[in-house]
């Protein structure tokens, strides 16, 4: 069963256009070939940078303590997370 596939289309310059099409022959790839193995290796890599946050053991601490010392929420808070979960949010 073969993948369904769909169009992107994209404008370069020549300059790159050209640098992209002997990458890609290098490496024995179509250009198709070659720059769908860019976005995908690249795009799992950024998505999981926007996804993640790296503290410093100090910070971490620091965050720690401040969900030990927080208090508890209002009532007004807790009515405005409550609508928000029945609006589907």
């Amino acid at each position: 069963m073969a993948t369904k596939t769909e169009r992107i289309e994209a404008r370069f310059p020549a300059e790159l256009k050209i640098l992209a099409e002997r990458a890609a022959l290098a490496s024995g790839y179509s250009l198709t070939d070659y720059l769908a193995n860019l976005v995908r290796n690249d795009a799992i890599e950024r998505l999981k940078s926007q996804s993640e946050i790296q503290l410093t053991n100090e910070r971490f601490d620091r965050f720690a303590q401040a969900c030990e010392d927080a208090k508890a929420p209002s009532n007004k808070i807790i009515e405005a997370a409550e609508k928000l979960d029945r609006e589907g949010f």
